[in-house]
């Protein structure tokens, strides 16, 4: 099999490493079901997957097209509801959720609800939040992966719909969120981008093979800091490939898009 791979790919494999065994994470389809799907089968076996629909900790032999999906309750431990999975969240017992958007600021907050500083009348109107602010507000580490581009990466947001760290240090926990909660990683196509501890601002922990840091300065559009010493992302391996290929997204609906 050829050493070769594409962006997302390696964005999926980025992701997977970050899922430790016997963590729960609630997730969507696409991106971050691929991700929990070859967390699973490289080095998390343990990982307790939960779906926004009700699924909650399925066994995935192939990826579901929707959280509805009759798929993401297959030989599950239970299959409940929404407001089980959000009610779950908010008692602290979810790890992980994969959020995304149309507008990520310094902080990690996100817009999905419009473009267009007008909410009545936008330039574009957006699905809005579904979940997406419950779950960030409640569960503990916060997994971003999208393309990176100045329009996505913004000095400030035209509408705030999911709490990152909101205006900065302390922001979180004076909004009454549970303290240690929030953004954890920004996985993109040309690097891995984490969080200041201080200031809370994001900032490069790795670069993609063959990508500088000052490509990414030039795709972001706010100012950003670099984690020392700054780390060269690892490529997929050709086991991580494998898996990806053969058996979590054989039809290429995720890994294709690219």
């Amino acid at each position: 099999m050829s050493a070769a791979y594409n962006a997302m790919e390696l964005m999926i494999c980025c992701a997977a490493r970050l899922l430790e065994d016997g963590r729960t994470a609630a997730i969507g389809t696409g991106v971050p079901c691929a991700a929990a799907m070859l967390a699973q089968r490289m080095h998390a076996p343990h990982l307790v997957i939960l779906f926004e629909a009700g699924g909650v900790a399925p066994q995935l032999p192939t990826m579901p097209i929707s959280v509805g999906d009759s798929r993401s309750f297959h030989r599950a431990v239970m299959a409940t509801s929404m407001a089980d999975i959000m009610e779950t969240c908010r008692r602290g017992l979810i790890d992980y959720t994969f959020l995304g958007g149309a507008q990520i600021d310094p902080y990690g907050n996100l817009n999905s609800t419009c473009i267009g500083g007008d909410y009545a009348r936008p330039k574009v109107r957006l699905p809005g939040s579904g979940g997406a602010n419950d779950l960030a507000s409640f569960c503990w580490r916060i997994l971003v992966v999208t393309h990176h581009d100045r329009r996505r990466f913004v000095e400030k947001l035209d509408f705030l719909t999911t709490p990152g760290y909101l205006t900065g240090p302390g922001a979180r926990e004076a909004a009454g969120l549970p303290p240690g909660s929030g953004p954890y990683r920004v996985i993109t196509d040309l690097a891995v981008l984490g969080y200041n501890d201080e200031t809370k601002r994001m900032e490069v922990y790795s670069l993609h093979p063959g990508v500088s840091l000052a490509q990414v300065r030039a795709a972001t559009g706010f100012e950003l800091g670099v984690r020392e010493p700054l780390a060269v992302t690892e490529p997929p391996t050709p086991a991580e490939l494998l898996l990806l290929r053969e058996e979590v997204d054989p039809h290429r609906y995720v890994i294709g898009r690219c």
